[in-house]
């Protein structure tokens, strides 16, 4: 009986396993890393390596992502255009014209904007930001060129690398092994001729060693590596939280504490003069981590630590939803965005809320609306540290209604990561009406069909 309840136990948390790293609302997100053979060298290959971010709302902001991989063989880079490995490693066993990289694994970063032309390549150079595929498909793609030596010459003697990896900028991505996929075609930037990646039928040339038999298989000069996110793999705890009030109810629902870990946020800004001086030493830490911090993970890791104002939730960001008016045709909610953390300003940070009204969406005001959102940075804590914006929604008499707390969302997200709710059973309810059972709160967010809504700069 006890290995019977073992086993099950091992079942159910596979299966917890699988639903935490699946994303109902994005369902197919994901980064694709894509790797294409344009040519070839006198002991290698030149390489176009391109960064797909098919993920609706979730972005990678700075200090930006981060792949690596292990080379299958004793590959070396020789060069690379667009991007850098954060470590040149042992390269003794060379003479002369060191290579960029001689590491079995190397880590790539993005360079930075504003480098010389000549180190630049399409897509590059944005310091490692990837914006969501929402927010635009033209700008949710990085490149860069690597050279690698010691590779083999043909399509039958260049090997996968394993093992990929990617930061984005802290964990969360797994990444799944490199599979062998048609070759890429390239539009020139006047988009008037078509070049493509080398094809798996290249004929490899006489004076190239012969594979093994066992590896002819192997054959491939392009090839895609996916990579997916799990929350529960990024962080311990919730990055954000939600507080609700509404117009009905004097009762203001705060964050639940210590949603986002009492403990995880060590120490914490009190007063606001040491949150000014702080938020001056904060810039002083991005700068340095720009300039250094990108060859050193682990420095770079401590200098973007984040600085929280003390709160009773301990979290980097609150969305606070307020129910505020209520019309005879329709009814209006007021979102607001207050960010605690001293040492980060969001950029192009995107916000999506799970609601079965928001199809029914009339005006937008401080967001421009596309069914998405858009709106300026979310500055660091402080004065200027939050935004603002109220939506105006048309009812639905089949289904409107302010009783067990239906005019607030069922989930809220923020830059892609799930905020945490505040219980069911504290959401504000109407004058003269007793509170809301817990059990009817979530069948209701369970049973009515929920359409989102989208908010990004």
């Amino acid at each position: 009986m006890a290995v019977l309840g073992s086993l099950l136990l091992l079942i159910l948390a596979a299966t917890l396993s699988v639903a935490v790293a699946y994303d109902p609302l994005d369902p197919n997100g994901n980064i694709t890393i894509k790797w294409d053979v344009m040519s070839w060298t006198p002991d290698g290959y030149v390489a176009m390596v391109t960064i797909n971010n098919y993920q609706t709302y979730r972005q990678i902001m700075a200090p930006g992502w981060t792949v690596g991989w292990t080379w299958a063989r004793q590959e070396v880079i020789w060069s690379m255009v667009g991007a850098q490995a954060t470590d040149q490693g042992d390269c003794s066993r060379f003479k002369a014209n060191l290579p960029h990289c001689c590491r079995r694994t190397p880590a790539v970063v993005d360079l930075l904007p504003g480098v010389p032309y000549n180190q630049q390549i399409a897509n590059c150079c944005r310091g490692g930001v990837l914006p969501a595929y929402g927010q635009g498909p033209s700008a949710a793609a990085a490149a860069f060129q690597v050279s690698v030596g010691q590779a083999g010459t043909t399509n039958r003697t260049v090997r996968l690398p394993r093992n990929f990896t990617l930061l984005g900028p802290g964990p969360g991505y797994t990444c799944g092994r490199a599979r062998v996929v048609p070759s890429t075609v390239f539009l020139t930037a006047d988009r008037r001729r078509k070049t493509q990646a080398l094809s798996k039928l290249t004929t490899p040339s006489s004076s190239s060693p012969a594979p093994p038999l066992m590896m002819s298989c192997l054959c491939a000069v392009t090839w895609n590596v996916t990579c997916t996110y799990s929350q529960h793999l990024a962080s311990k705890y919730p990055s954000c939280c939600v507080s609700f009030s509404s117009f009905y109810n004097d009762t203001i629902v705060p964050c639940a504490k210590c949603a986002c870990g009492c403990d995880a946020h060590k120490p914490c800004v009190r007063s606001e003069r040491d949150g000014k001086r702080l938020a001056v030493t904060g810039k002083k830490h991005d700068a340095n981590a720009n300039a250094h911090g990108r060859g050193n993970g682990v420095a770079a890791a401590a200098m973007a630590a984040p600085l929280l104002q003390c709160t009773t939730h301990m979290c980097p960001v609150r969305v606070h939803w307020h129910v505020k008016l209520n019309y005879r045709e329709y009814w209006r909610a007021k979102i607001t965005i207050v960010n605690f953390n001293y040492r980060m300003n969001y950029t192009g940070w995107t916000l999506v809320a799970q609601h079965p009204n928001l199809d029914n969406i009339t005006e937008v005001f401080s967001f421009d609306y596309k069914p998405v959102y858009f709106n300026d940075q979310l500055m660091e804590a402080g004065p200027h540290g939050n935004v603002q914006s109220e939506v105006l929604m048309r009812k639905d008499a089949r289904t409107f209604t302010f009783r067990q707390g239906w005019a607030f969302p069922r989930k809220v997200y923020f830059n892609g990561d799930e905020c945490q709710m505040p219980p069911p059973d504290s959401y504000p309810y109407l004058p003269n009406a007793a509170p809301p059972a817990a059990a009817s709160l979530v069948g209701s967010a369970v049973a009515m069909a929920a359409l989102v809504f989208f908010l990004m700069a």
